[in-house]
């Protein structure tokens, strides 16, 4: 083939596939567009109203089949504490199964520890929970598709495509899953998905003494969770991970990771 044929058909060969992705990406937001529902859940943790009584923690293993003294939790809060002198301390003992009754812990990594008053600068709960991201980095790393979001915005697992590789435990940037103890597959917060499903709250923000934890429709600009973020500085974990978390947080401290 001459020079000046090789690259009039290399021309005609690129455009050609440069319209190509441009048609499916079109057709693919179109599609998107056509089948978003009215409803995207998200949740409202406000860390002022946390109280640290781990209320929550016990309504959601109840629930949820988590047994109770198991070292794992779909949820859980943990404990900051800012010393004077800059230190920050953190603990969860038992995801706060029990509350925080004292000041004392074994949970720290650097061991126990005892805060006198006078050293406290700051002191505050923050509760955690699966993010159910906008962009879940766990339903990409599924190989078999047992992780995946549904159209109104909740990651779930489903526990009979669940081989327990491990990958959406290990590509999860907020170490939100685990590997349920009895049912010996991945397990992780679903929003209490067949609770809302039907109208009904969460097991955890129905459990919560001061309404720290509120789960509403993002789409719907008069819930009050979706009030909430349009209108006052919100919060949430690790942004610079892009996975766009749906879990909103007033009152986070810098300390919180």
């Amino acid at each position: 083939m001459k020079r000046r044929d090789f690259l009039k058909n290399t021309a005609i060969f690129v455009t050609g596939a440069a319209t190509v992705p441009a048609g499916l990406e079109f057709m693919t937001v179109k599609e998107a567009l056509a089948a978003t529902p009215d409803v995207r859940w998200g949740f409202l943790v406000d860390t002022h109203k946390c109280i640290g009584c781990g209320l929550c923690v016990k309504a959601c293993k109840t629930e949820n089949e988590i047994p109770l003294e198991a070292n794992v939790s779909r949820t859980w809060v943990e404990r900051y504490i800012i010393k004077k002198d800059g230190e920050v301390l953190i603990d969860s003992p038992k995801a706060a199964l029990n509350g925080f009754t004292s000041k004392e812990s074994d949970q720290n990594a650097a061991g126990m520890f005892k805060v006198d008053d006078e050293d406290i600068a700051q002191a505050f709960f923050v509760p955690k929970l699966c993010n159910h991201c906008d962009v879940p980095s766990c339903v990409q790393v599924c190989p078999v598709g047992a992780t995946y979001q549904t159209k109104d915005g909740v990651v779930l697992v489903d526990r009979k495509w669940c081989i327990g590789c491990g990958y959406c435990v290990m590509g999860c940037p907020y170490a939100m899953r685990f590997f349920h103890p009895t049912e010996h597959v991945v397990d992780k917060c679903t929003f209490c998905y067949h609770r809302i499903s039907n109208d009904e709250n969460s097991a955890c923000a129905q459990a919560c003494p001061t309404g720290a934890r509120v789960i509403g429709n993002l789409r719907d600009p008069e819930d009050p969770v979706s009030k909430t973020i349009m209108n006052e500085r919100v919060g949430v974990l690790r942004s610079e991970y892009g996975t766009k978390p749906q879990i909103f947080y007033l009152g986070l401290n810098k300390e919180v990771r």
